[in-house]
């Protein structure tokens, strides 16, 4: 199966570079038996689900995972991306891989000073342990002091995660091309963000407000929640021509129990699971595919790679938002509802000025 086969035309000015009002988005509706769809806003989704639908979102938490600091002792700038937020070690550093810019000055051995702008004296101590593929860096991170030589000292009684969390910035996706903002620390949040450990969006879920969910209740639409810490290998490209050759990052997940008996009750009883987004799809087939077709509960590692061909165990529909031309996120989307019914509502969706990627409008499939 060819890679081109999954590509579409996109406007640079339909990439959105800024959030609608939380609530506010539209919403294509895209009927995967006949490939119809329907153009609403997200707020009908409600008249999309009807009573006895299981609504699964992703919990995960967005956390701090931009850096931006100097070399010690040249002071030339720097960016890192941490790539996982791992819990600290008996030292109290923490050890994690990250992306880092300039990578060919930042070798094993070299240090790094991130500090906090508002003359606290908070900072973190980098130092460059490891040379990974793809432009990755092994880094260690401890606690350090604003002006400090490279030496590691104290930051008061902030952890390194907190000081994480103080001192990062929100690690908008790429093809956003501005600063991230203050606003940005709310809105690129969900409304169900609890356990931190992504350093991307769960994007589908942007688009719930309160409102909308009591919206839902009233309609008799269950809802429970998983956790799938979000990698930022949902970024890489498929380098390969060939799907087949193409090997997703493993990302972590971990489903209750009262969550896994909720969905697995779902389907005994014949009731629609419907996803709320490629990461909650992949975490639920996952889980599925490791159960004989239920799913197992537990903490685990997806490894899936969901491409056409993929016999679906767990979801009946999808609500997702729009994904990048030859990604492996629209393979998923297109295993679902179909390589033909994808693309076309895409090229629909690009008549109608439907805004694309995490800050956009929304799709459901059903």
């Amino acid at each position: 199966m060819l890679v081109s086969d999954f590509d579409f035309d996109l406007p640079d000015e339909l990439i959105a570079q800024d959030p609608a009002p939380r609530g506010a988005a539209r919403l294509l509706v895209v009927e995967r038996a006949t490939g119809r769809t329907h153009q609403a806003m997200v707020g009908d989704l409600p008249s999309y689900l009807r009573d006895g639908d299981l609504l699964v979102v992703n919990d995960t938490r967005v956390f701090a995972a931009r850096l931006l600091g100097v070399r010690v002792p040249s002071g030339g700038a720097v960016e890192c991306l941490l790539l996982s937020r791992p819990a600290p070690d008996d030292s109290g550093a923490i050890t994690c891989d990250a992306l880092v810019h300039p990578g060919q000055k930042l070798k094993p051995g070299a240090i790094v000073r991130f500090e906090a702008a508002d003359g606290s004296g908070m900072a973190l101590i980098g130092e460059i342990l490891e040379r990974k593929y793809f432009g990755r860096r092994r880094i260690r991170l401890q606690p350090g002091s604003a002006g400090s030589a490279g030496s590691a000292g104290s930051a008061g009684s902030v952890d390194v995660a907190g000081l994480i969390d103080r001192l990062g910035h929100m690690p908008l996706p790429p093809y956003i091309r501005r600063a991230d903002t203050t606003s940005d620390r709310e809105r690129y949040q969900t409304i169900f963000a609890n356990a931190a450990g992504s350093v991307a969006a769960p994007t589908a879920g942007l688009h719930f407000t309160p409102a909308l969910l009591q919206s839902l209740d009233s309609r008799g639409v269950e809802r429970t929640a998983i956790t799938l810490h979000v990698g930022y290998g949902t970024f890489k490209p498929i380098r390969s021509d060939l799907v087949e050759d193409h090997v997703v990052d493993p990302e972590h997940y971990d489903i209750g129990a009262g969550a896994a008996e909720a969905i697995n009750r779902a389907r005994r009883e014949g009731r629609r699971v419907v996803a709320v987004g490629t990461t909650t799809t992949r975490a639920l087939e996952d889980a599925a595919s490791r159960g004989a077709g239920e799913v197992v509960p537990g903490p685990a590692t997806a490894s899936t790679f969901i491409y056409p061909g993929f016999e679906f165990q767990v979801i009946d529909a999808l609500m997702t938002n729009f994904h990048l031309p030859r990604s492996s996120l629209l393979l998923l989307v297109a295993a679902f509802a179909g390589r033909e019914h994808t693309l076309s509502a895409y090229r629909t969706a690009v008549e109608a000025r439907y805004r694309f990627y995490s800050y956009g409008d929304a799709m459901l499939v059903v």
